[in-house]
């Protein structure tokens, strides 16, 4: 059960956050929205803040625990490069990512995001199964 604890302090920690984030600016915590407004000027205090506090993550994990958490990256820079401008459209085309559809669209039973996560999901399944498939 000790393995959960820190998954689960996360998750709360982001709800917290994106709840916060709502109430106190009226803006969802979707991440492409935030570096988005952040790149063109806008709110450039607040999504700032917002950003600079997902890259502190890391360190002050390493602040609670002693080391850094370990990450694997498997692909290589090109692929990691394409990868990230697909991510980018898309979320264009779905109208926001993963953490503003799935965090708050579904909290608050946005039909759109109900969608939108669930095209996520089966994305996210059928090229895991196929990559998995060709190792």
């Amino acid at each position: 059960m000790m393995s959960y604890w820190p998954s689960l302090a996360g998750g709360m920690l982001i709800g917290l956050s994106a709840m916060l984030l709502l109430f106190i600016n009226g803006r969802i915590a979707g991440i492409s929205g935030i570096v988005g407004r952040l790149l063109g000027g806008q709110q450039i205090g607040t999504n700032a803040a917002f950003v600079a506090g997902l890259l502190c993550g890391p360190w002050l994990y390493a602040a609670m625990t002693g080391h850094l958490p370990p990450v694997t990256i498997a692909a290589s820079a090109p692929v990691l490069v394409l990868a990230g401008l697909l991510v980018g459209i898309g979320t264009r085309m779905g109208s926001g990512c993963t953490s503003g559809h799935g965090i708050l669209g579904l909290a608050r039973f946005s039909k759109r995001s109900l969608v939108a996560t669930s095209i996520f999901l089966a994305t996210g399944i059928a090229v895991a199964t196929i990559m998995g498939a060709l190792r």
